[in-house]
């Protein structure tokens, strides 16, 4: 069978020259080998499921997430209108939960929102800049390091007293050291490219080449290290709510939810079970999503 000829002024022949000429980016190629990992599109449907709750439950739930109900103490899922049970003081668990769900879900995202900023401008500069400056920040980074992250919270919540917003700042200020130093790697790989010479040639100053073309060309690792920076602060603030350090009553993040039902699972098993349940499914839905960028992102397995 003979294969046809189009005609060069043809709309056949246009469209499959442009399609051959355009061929395809480096992020279109990393989308498509993303779309097909089944984990990370599992876990990114999840996690949309999980934000949309977040956002929309606790106006639909008929119960308030702090709303103590004396004759519903310990009421076991399913019973009184509750449909995951209520706890010690009667609250109604699935409001707490879905509250408990948006407090976790809003720390965890701002919190590396805040290292995401600090490590990405800190590693740009030290590795881009070089000499005496970098051998500063770097050592700086290696002293903030050595300092425990609990005895670290602790003297801000003795000073400032505890509230959510300490929370933030405790966890951005120590989880943004791991961000600067794998900028300021992959900074010292790109700073002798030819498209950062060909910058310098034309004048940019070096404030105008981190910007426009070290950061942008370091999006892929960073958005890698964010997915999996995400579960490791919801694990940091779930841990501090346990040891009674982070979100303080009635106010609930998932922490404290599984550090109540810790206390009274012989007496009310749900109260354990589903907070963990969902902690679960939140952090495997981040990690499939961070595992699925890696492999889409790294050139090693193009």
């Amino acid at each position: 069978m003979s294969t046809p000829i189009l005609a060069p002024g043809s709309r056949e022949g246009a469209a499959l020259m442009e399609t051959a000429v355009r061929g395809r980016s480096l992020w279109d190629d990393a989308r498509r080998r993303l779309l097909r990992n089944w984990g990370a599109v599992g876990g990114m449907i999840m996690l949309a499921v999980l934000v949309l709750v977040a956002i929309i439950g606790p106006h639909v739930v008929p119960f308030a997430y702090d709303q103590i109900n004396k004759g519903d103490v310990w009421a076991a899922p399913l019973t009184g209108g509750h449909l995951l049970g209520a706890d010690s003081l009667g609250r109604d668990l699935l409001a707490r939960l879905l509250m408990g769900l948006r407090v976790s879900l809003a720390i965890g995202l701002i919190a590396t929102l805040v290292s995401l900023v600090i490590g990405v401008a800190w590693g740009a500069v030290a590795g881009f800049v070089g000499g005496v400056v970098d051998e500063v920040m770097m050592r700086i980074v290696d002293v903030l390091y050595s300092l425990p992250f609990i005895f670290f919270v602790i003297l801000l919540m003795v000073t400032f007293g505890s509230n959510i917003i300490l929370i933030f700042i405790a966890i951005g200020a120590v989880e943004w050291l791991t961000m600067s130093r794998i900028v300021r790697g992959q900074t010292l790989s790109l700073k002798h490219k030819e498209f950062v010479e060909a910058a310098r040639a034309a004048g940019l100053t070096q404030g105008s080449i981190i910007a426009k073309h070290i950061v942008p060309n370091l999006l892929g690792p960073v958005v890698v290290y964010v997915t999996l920076t995400i579960p490791a602060v919801i694990l940091a603030e779930s841990f501090l709510s346990f040891l009674g350090l982070g979100v303080q009553p009635p106010m609930a993040s998932l922490g404290t939810l599984i550090a109540g039902g810790a206390q009274d699972m012989e007496l009310a098993w749900w109260l354990l079970v589903f907070p963990s349940l969902t902690m679960v499914v939140t952090l495997m839905s981040f990690n499939f999503i961070g595992d699925g960028l890696r492999d889409a992102i790294d050139p090693k397995d193009r």
